[in-house]
């Protein structure tokens, strides 16, 4: 298609799709923002100090949600430039979201083509390609849920630069029913085709479930139909389960269990595709797993204190070990306008233990200043037994402090902050950030 031809048919695309009279589900708005970031790490040895530097500026545009025939469009874009000590910067452009489509047939039919992130199939949604859509009338029984079925297909973009990665295709077909008090439940298939190998064949499901107004779930999972790299395991790849239940209006229990297998198909698949013999770890993957609860009661207005229990299993291999989490926020204190902020992190282990704590002060001014002061320390003990059986202990500690401030200079524009200072066993590290977001 030459460049005349796209711009002729994007035209005709907007003009079939121009709204008669119909009223947009939701209002179309933009926000851009940049962000300035210089760093200074001075080691404690006396050797040379190391300064970097960045500049990063974000561009996001939204149309009108359509409920019945209209244009719609989206871009999410990132630009950066990077410079540490005397090296050449480093720029990088980062796509998102670049496409442009409609609804036709009274918003029975959605079309987007171009660069887009299709959120019904969370990290596996990214695509350069086409996408169409069938939406269907809202239901008339009591969750009035709303069937949708969409097709996909196209280029996959690379992760985190504009592009698209060589060789490497990616299509599916989804099924999703939308409900009354954001209630989705989506069932998808996703392949990913690296030149003649199948990468990934995966079914996903994403499902957001409301029991009245107290009792809310969040279902995800992956389970791969085939063998990542046509020599991986295949199965159940990725489970996630968060639930939430507001026991009463100052009683809250939170539950979640996350667990998975991290496979680089990639890799393996462009290791045969070269002729090279793929590593035997790639094959079995990177286990993670994690079950716990929290508990948050709030004991006085404005006062909540939490504390939390969960195991953690980072690979197949280890056991699993104990988190404990703990703290209080509470807001406006003694009508002060000051809120306070301390919590505990804590991770036991055979070998080592692991303690942080986090604690924040802040206060508005006006309403439209708020400024804050937070301490974060972190204290690990490692133990290790040399080769003479002598048991050896190290205490590497981290400390940070930060003052951060952010203004609201009207209902769309806002001023972000912040300098920091953190200091470890080797260095004292010393930044500062200042950001201008504006809506529109």
């Amino acid at each position: 298609m030459t460049p005349r031809t796209a711009r002729l048919a994007l035209v005709a695309l907007v003009a079939f799709a121009a709204p008669s009279g119909a009223r947009a589900q939701s209002a179309g708005w933009g926000r851009v923002s940049l962000f300035l970031q210089g760093g200074q790490s001075r080691p404690d040895d006396g050797s040379e100090t190391f300064s970097s530097n960045e500049a990063v500026a974000t561009l996001t545009l939204r149309s009108a949600e359509q409920e019945e025939s209209g244009f719609e469009y989206g871009f999410d874009g990132r630009g950066s430039t990077y410079g540490a000590g005397g090296d050449d910067r480093q720029n990088r452009f980062s796509l998102w979201d670049a496409w442009a489509g409609g609804r036709f047939a009274g918003g029975r039919i959605g079309l987007r083509v171009g660069q887009q992130w299709i959120t019904e199939l969370g990290g596996l949604g990214s695509v350069g390609g086409a996408l169409v859509e069938w939406r269907g009338r809202k239901g008339s029984g009591k969750r009035k849920l709303r069937p949708r079925f969409g097709l996909f297909g196209g280029l996959e973009p690379k992760g985190w630069e504009a592009g698209w990665v060589s060789g490497v295709k990616k299509g599916g077909v989804y099924a999703a029913l939308d409900g009354e008090g954001g209630q989705r439940h989506v069932l998808g298939f996703v392949t990913i085709r690296n030149s003649s190998l199948t990468e990934r064949s995966v079914l996903s499901t994403t499902n957001f479930i409301p029991v009245g107004k107290k009792l809310f779930f969040y279902v995800a999972g992956e389970y791969d139909v085939a063998q990542p790299g046509g020599q991986a395991d295949a199965g159940l790849s990725y489970a996630f389960v968060n639930a939430r239940w507001s026991v009463s209006t100052r009683v809250e229990l939170q539950g979640l269990y996350h667990r998975g297998r991290s496979y680089d198909a990639r890799t393996i698949t462009q290791d045969q595709i070269d002729g090279r013999p793929v590593d035997p770890r790639l094959l079995t993957g990177f286990l993670y797993e994690s079950a716990g609860g929290r508990l948050t009661v709030e004991v006085a207005r404005g006062v909540r204190v939490f504390a939390g229990y969960a195991r953690d299993r980072g690979n197949r291999d280890d056991g699993s070990t104990g988190r404990i989490t703990a703290g209080f926020h509470a807001s406006n204190v003694l009508r002060s306008g000051i809120d306070v902020t301390v919590s505990d992190n804590r991770i036991d282990r055979p070998d080592n233990t692991y303690d942080s704590w986090y604690a924040s002060i802040g206060r508005s001014f006006g309403g439209r200043v708020y400024v804050s002061l937070d301490y974060a320390t972190a204290l690990s003990v490692l133990r290790f037994t040399s080769s003479d059986g002598v048991v050896v202990e190290s205490r590497p500690q981290t400390n940070r402090f930060s003052l951060n401030g952010s203004v609201n200079l009207g209902r769309s524009v806002s001023l972000l902050l912040a300098a920091e200072r953190g200091t470890d066993d080797r260095a004292t590290d010393l930044r500062g950030t200042a950001g201008l977001s504006v809506r529109f």
